[in-house]
């Protein structure tokens, strides 16, 4: 996994302006909103665990390192970029890949901030029906809610409701609502700038697989952050998350770029090359063409890193708009 510092290099402004602002405190017993239910806070966590990464980022992001007891789920996947492991600093890894029930009490965890397929699954050990009895409250992604409620599409408000909620729970709505604000700002930028451009292009994003590849339908967050950059995943049809498709689907909708999720232990020129040499893509336009976009795990999964994404994948798309220069 590459690029965590951009957290650093992209957000420094927002941050400082964030750690500025008075702090507005927020009234307890508190409720919010998680997929279909609806979870109480007796006070502000102290202890809390994130899942994954991108989960992790929006914690430090909003300055809640010294109010998390650990973090899961990321060295068994990912490499830590070494600027994000020095924002990490001693805080330490509890589970590499999946938590159990036993890691979260061990460090008197009091939020499990994680999703379904981000640490959780279905009629797995940890959930938050699991969890509840032992009085641990679990904050689900937004995004991940598909996996067990109805979604109609992926959107970048499933990001400003996770982080809103997280400002709530925490009581650091300010700086909750500066980093939104910074990240809208960013977005509306490229929104406004694609909209002078004539062509929609066709996206297929490959995140892995040679059988069959590992794609995102419309209710994975790439829906969202291809529709800002002013493009159209060709499996927007797909009602399904992150899922398998076969290969024949790709040539039919013939996509004019791939994104390529740079994470896992194949580099991503390896995907590229793979791509390129795979017979069945040898008349896909964005094969001819050789017409690549890379992103990081942390860039396509719901993150403070979605803005950075979008204006990748803006300036890929519309380089006549952009000059191939990132907005």
């Amino acid at each position: 996994m590459d690029h965590p510092s951009m957290i650093a290099r992209c957000l420094i402004g927002a941050l400082a302006a964030m750690l500025a602002l008075p702090l507005f405190a927020a009234k307890y017993p508190l409720t919010v909103r998680s997929c279909d239910r609806e979870v109480t806070f007796e006070r502000a966590p102290q202890r809390a665990v994130s899942h994954d990464i991108n989960l992790t980022s929006m914690l430090i992001t909003l300055g809640l390192r010294d109010r998390m007891a650990g973090y899961t789920g990321i060295s068994g996947w990912k490499t830590l970029d070494p600027d994000f492991a020095a924002e990490l600093g001693d805080l330490p890894e509890l589970a590499s890949r999946y938590p159990s029930i036993e890691t979260l009490l061990e460090v008197d965890a009091d939020l499990f901030f994680a999703g379904w397929n981000y640490g959780m699954r279905a009629g797995g050990a940890v959930t938050p029906s699991t969890l509840e009895p032992l009085g641990i409250p679990v904050y689900e992604l937004s995004e991940s809610c598909s996996w067990v409620m109805e979604q109609k599409s992926a959107s970048l408000n499933d990001l400003y409701n996770d982080l809103q909620n997280l400002g709530r729970i925490f009581s650091v709505q300010d700086r909750a609502e500066t980093l939104i604000d910074n990240l809208k700002q960013r977005i509306e930028t490229v929104r406004s700038a694609v909209k002078q451009g004539s062509t929609t292009p066709r996206v297929f994003l490959y995140d892995s697989g040679e059988d069959r590849p590992t794609t995102s339908g419309q209710l994975g967050m790439p829906q969202a952050l291809i529709e800002a950059a002013g493009g159209h995943n060709v499996m927007s049809d797909v009602s399904a998350s992150w899922t398998q498709v076969n290969w024949e689907s790709v040539v039919e909708r013939d996509p004019e770029v791939i994104l390529i999720v740079d994470y896992g232990p194949r580099s991503w020129q390896q995907k590229r090359d793979f791509l390129l040499q795979q017979p069945a893509l040898q008349d896909v336009q964005a094969i001819r063409e050789r017409r690549f976009i890379v992103l990081s795990y942390l860039e396509v999964t719901p993150s403070v890193m979605n803005a950075s994404a979008i204006e990748k994948i803006a300036a890929g798309l519309h380089p006549g708009i952009f000059g191939g220069r990132v907005p």
